[in-house]
C-alpha cells in the first residue's frame, strides 16, 4: 500500500526471480541442516576474507548460506517485500544481475575491511537484500511499509535508513558473530550503481534531441462522401525569373575587359548588378 495512488507495478506480489531466489535460499538451508550437516560443507561455501582469493566462488555462494531459520526469514522477508517491484521495474535478468552485484559488493567490501580489522566469515543474503530494498526506495521512496508486529507505518526510504542504522549499531555494539558491517557493503554497492544510473538518465535528458522534420508534402486525410481519401498539397510554382541571354552577359564582360568598368552605361551597370545578385541567390 502506498500513501498516494498505488503504482500498478506494486499490485501483485511474487515475481519469477524473487520466487526462485527465495526457494534456492530455503533449499540450501534445508540441505545443510538435514543432509550435508558436516561443518566442512558450510566452510566451503561461506566467505572468509583471508581465503577469498583462493576460493573465488565464495563471493557468490556465501549469499545462499544462512545461520538458521531466523536469519533466513529476515532476508527472505526483505526480498519478498521489495523484490517484486524492483524485478518488474528492471526486468528479470537485470534484477538477478543487480541482486548478485550487491551480494558480491558486500563481499568485496568485507574483503577491504579485513585489511584494517578482524572480520568474521560472512554468510547470508543480507547485503543483496539490502541492495534490493535500496533500489525499491529509489523508485518509490514514499511507499508505506509496516513494521510488524508493531502497527507503525514508515516510508520505504525511512525503512532503508533504519535497516542501515541497525546493522551499523549491531556491528559496533554487539558481537553476535555476524558481519553486519560487511552487509552495508551491499547497500553501498547498490547506492553507487543507482546513482550512476540516475546521473546517466539526467545526462540523456539534457542532451539535445534530434527533431524529426515533418514532410512538406505530407498527405492530408479528407473525407469525401463516405470514403476517406488522401490529398497531397500541390507544389508551389517557382516564381518566374527573367532569363538573361549569355551573349549579352559576354558582351558586357568583354566591354569591361577592353575599356574598363567606367565605360559601362547606367543601364549596363544595372544589368550586371542584377545578374550578380541572381547568381548569389541561386548559390544559396
Amino acid at each position: 500500500m502506498t500513501r498516494n495512488r498505488p503504482d500498478p507495478i506494486l499490485k501483485s506480489r511474487l515475481t519469477p526471480w524473487v520466487g526462485r531466489l527465495m526457494l534456492a535460499n530455503a533449499l540450501v538451508l534445508v540441505v545443510l541442516q538435514t543432509v550435508l550437516t558436516a561443518p566442512a560443507f558450510t566452510a566451503a561455501l561461506e566467505f572468509v576474507p583471508a581465503r577469498a582469493l583462493a576460493r573465488p566462488w565464495t563471493f557468490v555462494t556465501y549469499m545462499f548460506v544462512h545461520g538458521g531459520v531466523l536469519h533466513l526469514g529476515g532476508n527472505l522477508l526483505l526480498l519478498f517485500l521489495f523484490g517484486p517491484g524492483v524485478e518488474r521495474r528492471l526486468g528479470g535478468r537485470a534484477f538477478l544481475l543487480y541482486y548478485l552485484y550487491c551480494g558480491v559488493g558486500a563481499a568485496a567490501f568485507t574483503l577491504g575491511l579485513s585489511s584494517f580489522m578482524l572480520v568474521p566469515p560472512v554468510i547470508g543474503a543480507s547485503g543483496a537484500a539490502l541492495g534490493v530494498a535500496l533500489a525499491f526506495a529509489f523508485a518509490w521512496p514514499e511507499a508505506d511499509a509496516v513494521l510488524a508486529p508493531l502497527p507503525i507505518r514508515v516510508s520505504a526510504r525511512a525503512l532503508v535508513v533504519l535497516l542501515a542504522a541497525v546493522n551499523l549499531l549491531l556491528a559496533l555494539g554487539i558481537s553476535d558473530g555476524a558481519a553486519h558491517l560487511g552487509y552495508l557493503g551491499g547497500l553501498a554497492a547498490g547506492y553507487f550503481f543507482l546513482r550512476l544510473q540516475s546521473l546517466a538518465g539526467r545526462r540523456q535528458e539534457l542532451e539535445p534531441r534530434s527533431i524529426a522534420r515533418r514532410p512538406m508534402l505530407a498527405p492530408i486525410p479528407v473525407r469525401q462522401g463516405g470514403t476517406l481519401t488522401e490529398v497531397r498539397p500541390a507544389l508551389a510554382r517557382p516564381e518566374p525569373r527573367e532569363q538573361y541571354p549569355a551573349e549579352e552577359v559576354d558582351r558586357v564582360l568583354d566591354k569591361i575587359s577592353a575599356f574598363g568598368l567606367q565605360s559601362l552605361t547606367a543601364e549596363e551597370r544595372r544589368f550586371l548588378d542584377d545578374v550578380a545578385k541572381r547568381k548569389q541567390n541561386g548559390e544559396r
